[in-house]
C-alpha cells in the first residue's frame, strides 16, 4: 500500500509539470499571435500552479506574465508598474535574454508615453514614466534628469528637488560625444550613433565634413535649479550655496549668474544683486532685461538717478520696452512726491517762497517728463485702464484740466466692471 502511495504522488507531481509546461508554452505561442484572451487563460491557468512551481518555471511564467501587461491593448500607468514588478522576478538563466528584451521594450514605452504626455502638458504622469524609466535601467540617468524637469513644470519642487539632489550625488553632466556629417546628396549634416557608422559612411564617400560636437554640461541647469527651489521653499541659505556650486562649475554662464543676482534680490540683498547685474552687463552689454533689472535694483534702494540712467539705457536698445516706460514713469513720479513733501516743508519767509516756485517748477518738469512714458507705454497698450487712469491723474497734478477730463473720460470707459 505505502509503495502504491508514492506512485500515486510521482504521478501527480509529474501531471503538474506536464500542465504548467503546457499552459506556459500555450501562453507563448498566443502572445507571438496576439491573441491576449487566449493568453490571459493560459496564464491564469499557470498562476493556479505556481506553488508548485521550479523556480525555472515560475520565471518563465513571470516574464510572460510581464510581457501580457505591456502588449494587451494600451496599458495605463498602473498596468505598466505590474509588468515590471513581474519581470522582477523573472531570474532564471534561461530567461535572460528574455528579460534583456523585455526591459527594452519597456523603456522605449516608458519614454514613448512620457514624451508624447509633455504634448498634452499631463507634467505629472510624464514625470512617473521618465523616472520609472530611470528605475527599470539606472544606468540611463538621463531619464532621472527628464523626470525631475517635468516635475518642475508639474509644480512638484520638493519630488524634483529630491531628484536632482541625486544626480548631484551621481555626478550626471549629461555631457554626451555627438558623431556628425554632411550628407553628400542633401547637403544636410546628420547625427550618427557611432564614430565607427559615421566614420564608415565618410570612408564610403556618401558623407564629407566630418566633426565630433561634445554637448554642454546639465550640471550647472541642475543646480540652479536645486537653488531655485530652495528659495521657493525658503532655504536661503542651501540656495545660495548651490548657486556658489554652480557659478565655480560654469564662471560665464550668464544665466546663472542672473539667477543668483534674482536670489539676492529676493533675498534683500540689493547691493549683491546689483554687483551680479553689472557683472552681467559686461558680458552682455546690448541686452535691455539687464538694464532693466539695474533700474528695478536701483528703485529698490531709492537711487533714483541711477534707475532712470539703467530704464533709459533698456529704452534706448528697446523703444518698445513698455514695462520700462512705465517702471521710469514710477521713478520720476517718486522725485516729483519727493519736491512735494521738500515743499510742505518750507515756512513762510521771501527765501522760502522763492524755493517754493523753484521746487514747484521743477516738480512740474518732472510730470512732464513722467507725462511722455506714461503715453509712450499706452501707445503699446492702448487698452489699459491703469495707464489711462495715471496719466489722467498726472494732468491734473499740472494743472491741465482739459487733457484730464479727456483721459478721465477714456479711463472710466476702459474700468473693469
Amino acid at each position: 500500500m505505502k509503495k502504491y502511495f508514492v506512485l500515486a504522488i510521482a504521478l501527480t507531481l509529474g501531471f503538474s509539470v506536464v500542465a504548467q509546461k503546457k499552459e506556459l508554452k500555450t501562453a507563448d505561442n498566443e502572445l507571438d499571435k496576439g491573441n491576449f484572451e487566449k493568453a490571459a487563460v493560459a496564464l491564469d491557468a499557470a498562476e493556479a500552479l505556481l506553488g508548485s512551481m521550479d523556480d525555472k518555471y515560475k520565471s518563465q511564467y513571470y516574464l510572460l506574465r510581464s510581457v501580457f501587461y505591456l502588449n494587451n491593448g494600451e496599458p495605463d500607468f498602473n498596468t505598466i508598474k505590474k509588468s515590471m514588478e513581474a519581470l522582477k522576478l523573472a531570474t532564471a538563466p534561461a530567461q535572460e535574454q528574455g528579460v534583456k528584451n523585455q526591459i527594452q521594450n519597456l523603456k522605449a514605452h516608458l519614454v514613448n508615453k512620457g514624451t508624447s504626455l509633455l504634448q498634452s502638458e499631463d507634467y505629472k504622469t510624464s514625470s512617473d514614466y521618465f523616472e520609472s524609466a530611470y528605475k527599470l535601467v539606472p544606468n540611463d540617468t538621463v531619464y532621472l534628469f527628464y523626470a525631475a524637469s517635468t516635475a518642475v513644470n508639474a509644480k512638484l519642487y520638493d519630488r524634483s528637488l529630491a531628484m536632482y539632489e541625486e544626480l548631484r550625488s551621481l555626478g550626471y553632466t549629461g555631457v554626451e560625444q555627438n558623431y556628425l556629417a554632411t550628407n553628400k546628396e542633401t547637403q544636410v549634416e546628420e547625427f550618427f550613433g557611432s564614430k565607427v557608422l559615421r566614420d564608415l559612411s565618410v570612408k564610403s564617400k556618401s558623407h564629407i565634413n566630418p566633426r565630433d560636437e561634445t554637448t554642454k554640461s546639465k550640471f550647472p541647469e541642475i543646480i540652479k535649479n536645486i537653488a531655485l527651489i530652495y528659495v521657493q521653499n525658503g532655504e536661503n541659505e542651501k540656495a545660495l550655496q548651490a548657486m556658489a556650486v554652480a557659478r565655480a562649475e560654469s564662471p560665464d554662464d550668464l544665466n546663472l549668474l542672473l539667477t543668483e543676482a534674482n536670489v539676492h534680490y529676493k533675498l534683500g540683498d540689493v547691493n549683491k544683486s546689483e554687483e551680479l547685474y553689472k557683472l552681467a552687463v559686461d558680458k552682455n552689454p546690448l541686452n535691455p532685461e539687464l538694464y532693466f533689472n539695474l533700474g528695478v535694483v536701483n528703485s529698490e534702494i531709492n537711487n533714483y538717478e541711477k534707475s532712470k540712467k539703467y530704464y533709459l539705457k533698456a529704452i534706448e536698445l528697446k523703444p518698445e520696452y513698455k514695462t520700462a516706460h512705465i517702471n521710469l514713469a514710477s521713478v520720476i513720479e517718486q522725485q516729483a512726491i519727493n519736491y512735494y513733501e521738500d515743499m510742505n516743508k518750507l515756512g513762510t519767509s521771501k527765501a522760502d517762497d522763492l524755493k517754493y516756485e523753484e521746487f514747484k517748477s521743477k516738480r512740474k518738469l518732472l510730470y512732464l517728463e513722467l507725462l511722455s512714458h506714461l503715453l509712450k507705454a499706452l501707445e503699446l497698450a492702448p487698452n489699459d485702464y491703469n495707464l489711462t487712469r495715471s496719466i489722467s491723474i498726472t494732468y491734473s497734478n499740472i494743472g491741465d484740466d482739459v487733457k484730464y477730463n479727456e483721459y478721465k473720460v477714456l479711463a472710466d470707459a476702459l474700468e473693469p466692471k
